[in-house]
């Protein structure tokens, strides 16, 4: 009988009860609630378990300890497991609790009444859940009324937990003009929280992004930030140990299905999914949807998290900034930088990071600086798509176009072919977004050749030199140097003088080393040639 995997599901209530599978997380948690310090923030990408954090958390502080013990069914047999937290030390009293979403609505399409109607559906629906009136028409007015009133009630602190709270934000950063207008409703309607702080006993704020002190939490500076904190890094996403703990049954399924070997499957899983890094400690977990999505597939790689919805301003961010495409898994960030951006000051690296496109590769404690990489396959492939998209912008070629046109012909060895149908992709773009460089130019070729699936690498380094570009397929590879108005002899004697090809000599494959002239006036190949062997 296959099992309940929880896509999708947020509500901790429903999870175990329908009896879904759970990744026990709550001995994190209470490692979490019984330490010094609070209120928290935890920024964390789409889908990667904020939701299901929060409604847990809420749970646990309205005291239904019978979710956390273990569940059985009418005929009093075992269904669901009890989790950590049921067997360690906790209060379980009863707190009155207020949880804001601020996930659903369409706030860039109804700009603010999107978000004044969205902060009010969230009060009314809170202050009937406690059978409370509404008192005044503010926003905030009404959230500092209904803190006090709630603890008034029950004769307890309350419990405040606010879950996406940057997602009118991150909706409307196109717009400078609605999204400032937006962070001062929410800079107030937030601010309520530092006056109400005698009332609360716990408070808890996620998201995707931190934006600066200076702008929305400018009102909440006594907030600790779990980000990067290495105690919580696995507090989200699943790690490999926990895979290897709770699913064993799909495990076996994709296995049956794939025909491949358990090493060569259990490879393949953290090379398209795992990845995820947190803090300096080098601890990876995969996306919880993504790595669900696959199990529920019976074994499919496919880009389950990507395809979820990627904002376009990110892929503009880059490009606007003149980031190297090229060493985009490369790109090194100061501890600060996660701390000090906001609408108008919006650096592409840190933003990148905190969405999941780019993660923690390492991290050196004496300067303090984090190097960034994609953190899996299924984003390094889709993420290099959406750039493609972004950098050509109306050049109207389609992936399913240049697979016919280009991918076909270099798994046949046809490099003119190859060629020729590069040079009609680089004449469609647009002549105002050309950029006079050899490495627009090197990157443009790169991602095209990424998009479409192949082993590609940029500045490969080797002991002689660097190489421009290097595709490899299964018989063949393909040794790329290129020139801005110099001639493609010049290209291909570098690649002799270098030896770049000598790595590959001997490894059975037909080797191609082209040279490659970009022309500044005609914007695009000049000239090209090639040797074969």
């Amino acid at each position: 009988m296959k099992r309940l995997l929880p896509i999708g599901i947020q509500d901790f209530p429903k999870l175990r009860e329908s009896g879904f599978i759970y990744v026990d997380k709550t001995a994190r948690i209470h490692e979490l609630l019984t330490g010094s310090g609070q209120p928290f923030f935890l920024s964390r990408p789409r889908r990667f378990g904020k939701s299901l954090l929060c409604s847990t958390l809420g749970a646990i502080f309205e005291g239904r300890r019978e979710l956390f013990g273990e569940i059985a069914d009418r005929q009093g047999i075992p269904r669901m497991p009890a989790l950590a937290i049921n067997s360690l030390d906790w209060e379980w009293k009863k707190h009155p609790v207020i949880r804001l979403d601020l996930n659903a609505g369409d706030y860039s399409g109804e700009g603010m009444d999107a978000l004044n109607s969205a902060l009010s559906r969230q009060l009314k629906f809170e202050a009937e859940r406690h059978e409370l009136p509404l008192d005044d028409h503010d926003n905030a007015n009404q959230f500092a009324s209904l803190i006090q009133k709630v603890c008034d009630k029950v004769g307890e602190r309350a419990v405040v937990i606010i879950d996406e709270y940057d997602k009118p934000l991150l909706e409307t950063i196109d717009n400078p003009d609605l999204c400032s207008e937006m962070r001062k409703k929410l800079k107030a309607f937030y601010g309520v929280l530092k006056s109400s702080d005698a009332y609360l006993r716990f408070l808890f704020i996620t998201g995707v992004t931190k934006f600066s002190k200076v702008s929305v939490f400018s009102d909440l500076n006594h907030l600790i930030d779990l980000t990067l904190d290495p105690r919580y890094a696995d507090i989200c996403g699943i790690t490999q140990e926990e895979i290897e703990q709770n699913f064993q049954p799909e495990i076996a399924a994709a296995l049956e299905t794939s025909g491949k070997s358990r090493e060569e499957y259990m490879g393949n899983l953290r090379t398209y999914y795992n990845g995820y890094r947190f803090s300096e400690k080098p601890l990876k977990v995969y996306n919880p949807f993504g790595l669900l999505k696959h199990f529920d597939s019976g074994g499919d790689f496919d880009s389950y998290w990507y395809e979820t919805g990627t904002p376009t301003f990110l892929t503009k961010l880059v490009i606007d900034q003149k980031i190297n495409i090229v060493n985009l898994n490369n790109l090194h960030v100061g501890h600060d930088e996660f701390r000090k951006y906001d609408v108008e000051n919006m650096r592409a690296e840190p933003v990148l990071y905190q969405a999941g496109y780019l993660t923690i590769k390492d991290y050196d404690a004496e300067s303090r600086f984090y190097t960034l990489d994609y953190p899996n396959e299924e984003v390094r492939s889709c993420f290099a798509k959406s750039l493609l998209d972004q950098y050509l912008q109306s050049s109207g070629e389609t992936a399913g176009g240049l697979n016919v046109k280009l991918l076909q012909p270099l798994l046949k060895g046809d490099i003119e072919e190859a060629m020729n149908a590069l040079r009609q992709l680089l004449a469609a773009i647009p002549y105002d977004i050309i950029e006079d460089t050899e490495k627009y130019y090197q990157t443009a070729i790169h991602l095209i050749f990424f998009m479409l699936g192949f082993t590609c690498r940029s500045e490969v380094r080797i002991a002689a030199g660097r190489i421009d570009t290097l595709v490899e397929t299964r018989n063949f590879v393909y040794c790329f140097e290129f020139k801005l108005d110099k001639t493609a002899d010049e290209a291909l004697a570098q690649i002799d003088t270098k030896e770049y090809m000598l790595p590959w000599e001997g490894a059975g494959k037909k080797l191609f080393k082209v040279g490659v002239n970009f022309d500044s006036e005609k914007r695009n190949i000049g000239e090209w040639k090639y040797v074969s062997s």
